[in-house]
């Protein structure tokens, strides 16, 4: 499936990241001729981001985010923004065992694409939509890609449609990112987290804007950043840095469950 370029980034993934972007395993073209017998496979779950313990974030749902997660940035040259969802290696506190994502936060955008993905041409003019060909994702008696007569799906509209909409979020957040780095106000930043029985865990490698250097920012910047919605994006991220203690608490409730049974 193939449209027509509307936002000029040439990559869903974060600059700086792995060659392949976070979870993507095999992104493959979604083809009439290759997929019209196969679909979705159905009940899927939250498994694939069960090893994550930051995952990336467009500005437009910072809102959201900052009522579930603390906010941090990378340390990209992009300065790409992820929601940090766990703090120690390959541990997602929001999955659970079953893939269930905790009821009742905002889930990512960036995860409810999954398992779909956007890819440019070789000249830039056009978005086609992948699919992740990973751990049993395409399946025969799945929901289809393509009906009778080898046209689109609902569903597969609907994807389209949303990766494209997360394709343009990107590219503004690129900006807002890069407009804070040059800035001069992400400053590294290490979580130093307190559990019972004395455990401590350090977690690094993450940046977070400095309020002090902020508020000093000239009067036409911050106008500016305010013509551009980017403030409220600011103001979102260090309202997300209350979210730390309840990262805390988490781990501690995770560290002290009993052990199942085998």
């Amino acid at each position: 499936m193939t449209t027509k370029k509307t936002a000029a980034a040439k990559t869903d993934a974060p600059a700086g990241a792995a060659p392949l972007p976070l979870f993507y395993a095999k992104p493959t073209l979604l083809d009439s001729s290759v997929h019209d017998k196969v679909g979705l496979a159905k009940d899927q779950t939250f498994a694939f981001a069960g090893n994550a313990n930051a995952i990336p974030v467009n500005l437009v749902e910072f809102p959201q985010i900052a009522h579930y997660y603390p906010i941090a940035f990378a340390r990209d040259a992009v300065a790409t923004p992820v929601a940090i969802v766990g703090v120690r290696d390959n541990e997602n506190l929001f999955v659970n065992d079953k893939g269930e994502w905790t009821p009742n936060t905002y889930i990512p955008a960036y995860i409810r694409r999954y398992p779909f993905i956007l890819s440019e041409n070789t000249d830039a003019t056009a978005l086609s939509l992948c699919i992740d060909d990973n751990n049993g994702v395409i399946v025969k008696d799945g929901e289809k890609f393509f009906d009778d007569k080898k046209q689109p799906t609902q569903m597969s509209k609907n994807a389209m449609e949303f990766c494209r909409s997360y394709h343009m979020a990107a590219k503004q957040t690129q900006s807002f990112g890069e407009a804070l780095a040059e800035a001069g106000l992400l400053v590294d930043r290490a979580a130093d987290l307190s559990l019972a029985g004395g455990q401590r865990i350090s977690f690094s490698g993450f940046r977070i804007v400095d309020e002090e250097k902020f508020n000093k920012l000239p009067e036409k910047t911050l106008l500016e950043w305010r013509n551009k919605g980017w403030l409220a994006g600011v103001y979102a991220h260090l309202f997300s840095g209350l979210h730390w203690g309840s990262i805390t608490r988490m781990v501690a409730e995770r560290a002290n469950a009993p052990a199942k049974k085998k």
